[in-house]
């Protein structure tokens, strides 16, 4: 049995620095582009993660939350 679980308390040291560093990456990009980006950066993380208990986990919370916002 797996029992890795997803992290869900804070865990990247300059969450800010990170989120500029994303929103830069899109910048000039058609909505199209942005959306094409994202997309590649998810499946480049999942691989890196490589557990599916924790991308099915963090699909859940990402579900339940865009569905809740």
């Amino acid at each position: 049995m797996n029992t890795t679980h997803l992290i869900r308390t804070p865990n990247l040291p300059d969450p800010d620095g990170f989120y500029e560093q994303l929103i830069d990456a899109q910048r000039d990009l058609s909505d199209e582009q942005a959306d094409l980006l994202l997309a590649k950066l998810v499946l480049i993380l999942s691989n890196h993660i490589g557990d599916r208990h924790v991308l099915a986990e963090a699909l859940q919370l990402a579900r339940a939350n865009t569905l809740g916002a």
